[in-house]
């Protein structure tokens, strides 16, 4: 349940990689920063397509889903899955609410700890300062298109679970476009977000955990 969690919100790449899909460190991070949380204050709220692919070190074929993702200020996240199977994770505020085809779960952040430090890389994200985040090394790097975000956990927690979380930043709205998440275990699970629209309307009913 806690790897589905940190679905909202990485495979290490090498710098021969790197090299050869373009991308290069990061000179100053000052002013990267800086447009990061310019245009996260300017966000209200994100709805979007998503898919996620998982690469499980015992299967052969990866696991696919696809589904709508929403969120709204402050730290509303609504991920809904409709393929193959159904899925709910909402995010409001510490409360979560997971629901399957069988049964249905309430959750309170404060009560788990690997939980707050997901609220608190959510609220990063959305706010523009997860470069500031100190339970993470960061490194950056960029394209012509992208940003390059790739940290590696230092909070005792979260190195139990993931060896990376890498974040793809697009530098048309500094929103992010994919997080690649490397667990500990080997196993590691990309999901793409697309067709965003920002700063639409979104009830606050869409985000219910009662």
């Amino acid at each position: 349940m806690c790897k589905w969690i940190l679905v909202l919100l990485c495979s290490v790449a090498s710098l021969q990689i790197q090299a050869q899909t373009g991308f290069k460190p990061v000179a100053d991070l000052a002013p990267l920063k800086q447009q990061f949380a310019a245009a996260a204050q300017r966000t209200q709220s994100i709805q979007c397509d998503f898919v996620q692919e998982k690469n499980l070190s015992m299967l052969s074929d990866k696991i696919v889903s696809k589904g709508k993702f929403w969120f709204k200020k402050d730290n509303k996240v609504r991920m809904e899955y409709m393929q193959p199977s159904y899925y709910l994770l909402v995010i409001n505020g510490k409360d979560i609410r997971i629901k399957d085809a069988q049964k249905e779960n309430k959750v309170s952040g404060k009560s788990n700890k690997l939980f707050e430090q997901i609220n608190k890389i959510t609220v990063d994200c959305v706010r523009g300062t997860v470069l500031d985040n100190a339970d993470f090394t960061t490194k950056a790097t960029e394209n012509n298109q992208s940003y390059r975000l790739e940290l590696t956990p230092v909070n005792k927690v979260m190195k139990e679970y993931f060896k990376t979380i890498v974040l793809l930043v697009d530098k048309q709205d500094y929103s992010v476009s994919k997080i690649t998440m490397a667990e500990s275990s080997g196993d590691d699970t990309t999901i793409s977000f697309l067709h965003k629209q920002l700063n639409a309307a979104i009830a606050d009913a869409v985000f219910s955990v009662k």
